[in-house]
């Protein structure tokens, strides 16, 4: 079956989809790019991953992030949308942590734990190792390593999950 991107606003169930789908193959990735030593590409790949299986378990509980963002506003085109559905749709980094918060009741603290491991993963693809950690959280990469590890291995786990409740 070949996915093609819908807006949460069209259709929901494909969205779904095509956000755990690409969850997946981005958190692969990110391992795939930690054993070659590649670590801020191994970063920006769980981050992504992480930010796509957020994005669609917002979808899948839709209600929860209305009523975190109520309200209207344009998109792009002009067209008025619903609040929630351009934050499920774009997951601004701005918003992921504000999103787990919204979703606590429905997946536990562990969804916030996990995007606050996210966001770190993303500042250290931008700014890399900081001894003196101003610029980035991590000062080594061993604790780099084990959390982009620990993320992308999580993120497959929770897809899965997820996978498991669709019909894919």
């Amino acid at each position: 079956m070949t996915l093609t991107y819908a807006p949460p606003w069209r259709d929901i169930s494909q969205y779904v989809k095509i956000r755990l789908e690409e969850a997946l193959r981005e958190a692969e990735l990110a391992l795939k790019f930690l054993e070659q030593g590649l670590h801020r590409n191994a970063a920006g790949k769980a981050f992504q991953a992480w930010k796509a299986l957020l994005a669609a378990v917002a979808a899948q509980h839709r209600e929860a992030i209305v009523k975190r963002y109520a309200g209207a506003v344009r998109d792009k085109t002009g067209k008025l949308r619903s609040r929630a559905d351009m934050v499920i749709a774009l997951m601004p980094t701005t918003k992921m942590r504000e999103v787990a918060s919204a979703l606590e009741e429905v997946y536990g603290r562990e969804l916030i734990h996990h995007t606050d491991i996210a966001l770190n993963l993303h500042e250290f693809q931008y700014n890399g190792l900081d001894p003196e950690g101003i610029a980035s959280r991590y000062s080594n990469l061993a604790d780099v390593e084990k959390d982009i590890k620990y993320l992308a291995e999580k993120t497959i786990e929770w897809v899965k999950k997820e996978m498991s409740y669709q019909t894919i």
